[in-house]
């Protein structure tokens, strides 16, 4: 159980998540207008969205295969009938004066999810449902002095809320919750989990306990939109609350803000309760009513999920849970991995793809679909390393100028003369004349100091520039040197 520190003694962290995904469709929930990011203000909006008179919801059924889907991804009951709700409220964005969602009867109830922590670990988190919504328009408050201006591209726009259980206690856990649906979504091709386009946002709830004790009043941080706001935005929401009650005050039940540029949360309203937004069926759609046999061949096309992927990674390749969760986090990373492990050291090939790919592509702020270096070429690399081409060493190098050039390692090997020196006749007169110029050191080691070997080893590693095999570098070193 993580805990934070206050004056009165340890405080629990309390953690539900509500995170809205935008479903992958080209046209939205209720209308066929496009759905693309980027466009013209009010470039992509039909009279429906608008809520024109007369206009009536007509449903995407894409949209809710895409909902379907992403609650199998979840292990989360299907529910064979649900029903759409309107919620009242009032926004600028909001033309209807009413969003078109699901409150009691949602179309994905309960399910579960397993995450990773940084400490190899892991943990399960309830979700509580899953639901579609429309999405609201946009206010924009930054182009006029004295207006506010309405974008109505993303009203209608379809969304899969997801709701989790209050399970998390940490913001590495709220992470690495937000982490996995992401890559669930992204797996499953429901959503393409943008959050810096806004195609995947949070609603954090915080509230801060005695260890065991009542669940205290919630805070609601809406619209979070990085994983890193995520978890900056509940350290400091719950820091808040606890100098709150422990000088003497009462955390208010309410909607706030984060402002990512000073690191903290501000009041945005009071927190409206359920039966603030006055739901009641929408009388303009009837019941969802699916088939069972068409939520089994939805089931049956699922691809293999990160968590499955990850377990078999583990077993089929002997990988540490660390590298296992690393390489599963995206489709297209494992399935980078799985291409430069086959048929070679499973192992082998997980430390280049983690250690030497993940530090360049990181370091150039490149995406793996970008990079230079094919999971062929890398395997092949391994390969040089496995038939004593190259060593380690020379084969960090080698790859430096394959993620700089694009070229083959092969290429590069033979181009550079960056092949490794394995003949023993080679390497035996370098080590003579290492020995021949260290008298001193040649008298620590017959004096039993071991550790003087590492400066013969340099300066043979030094005389034939980096390229000598260093197993053989040792076995001769230490032959003539007991001798």
């Amino acid at each position: 159980m993580s805990l934070l520190e206050g004056r009165t003694g340890d405080w629990e962290i309390v953690i539900g998540l509500e995170v809205h995904a935008q479903v992958t469709s080209k046209s939205k929930l209720f209308s066929g207008a496009s759905t693309e990011f980027g466009a013209e203000p009010n470039s992509q909006v039909s009279l429906v969205d608008v809520a024109m008179p007369g206009m009536l919801p007509v449903i995407n059924a894409h949209a809710v295969e895409q909902a379907v889907r992403t609650g199998l991804g979840l292990n989360a009951q299907i529910n064979l009938v649900s029903i759409f709700d309107r919620k009242n409220y009032f926004y600028p964005d909001l033309p209807q004066g009413y969003q078109i969602s699901q409150f009691l009867d949602p179309v994905v109830g309960k399910g579960e999810i397993e995450i990773d922590l940084a400490d190899g670990t892991s943990r399960t988190i309830g979700i509580t449902r899953l639901h579609l919504e429309q999405d609201a328009g946009k206010s924009i408050h930054d182009q006029d002095p004295r207006k506010t201006l309405i974008d109505l591209n993303r009203s209608g726009v379809a969304l899969m809320e997801i709701v989790s259980e209050p399970d998390m206690r940490s913001a590495e856990e709220a992470g690495a919750y937000v982490t996995k649906i992401r890559s669930i979504v992204r797996y499953l091709g429901t959503c393409d989990g943008n959050m810096q386009e806004g195609s995947m946002r949070a609603d954090v709830n915080v509230s801060v306990r005695k260890p065991g004790g009542e669940l205290g009043t919630r805070s609601e941080v809406k619209n979070v939109n990085s994983i890193r706001f995520i978890r900056e935005a509940i350290e400091y929401e719950a820091r808040r609350q606890i100098e709150i009650i422990e000088d003497g005050g009462t955390v208010d039940q309410e909607t706030r803000l984060f402002d990512p540029d000073r690191g903290e949360t501000r009041s945005m309203r009071s927190k409206e309760e359920s039966h603030d937004y006055r739901y009641f069926p929408d009388p303009d759609l009837l019941p969802l009513e699916l088939e069972q046999s068409w939520v089994d061949a939805i089931r049956e096309s699922l691809p293999e999920l990160p968590d499955q992927k990850k377990h078999r990674f583990i077993s089929d390749y002997g990988l540490s849970v660390d590298d296992a969760a690393q390489l599963i986090a995206e489709r297209e990373t494992a399935a980078y991995f799985e291409a430069v492990a086959e048929g070679r050291d499973p192992k082998i090939a997980a430390n280049w793809v983690t250690g030497e790919l993940f530090g360049a592509l990181n370091r150039t702020d490149t995406d793996l679909s970008a990079s230079s270096v094919s999971a062929d070429m890398l395997g092949n690399l391994v390969d040089l390393i496995a038939d004593g081409t190259l060593s380690n060493r020379l084969a960090k190098e080698v790859f430096e100028i394959m993620f700089d050039s694009g070229d083959d390692p092969e290429k590069i090997v033979e181009e550079k003369g960056m092949k490794q020196v394995t003949d023993t006749g080679a390497i035996e007169a370098a080590v003579d004349d290492a020995i021949a110029a260290g008298a001193a050191q040649v008298e620590q080691y017959k004096g039993g100091n071991e550790k003087v070997l590492g400066w013969f080893v340099g300066q043979v590693m030094k005389s034939t520039q980096g390229k000598a095999n260093p197993q053989v570098v040792n076995e001769i070193l230490r032959k003539k040197l007991d001798g």
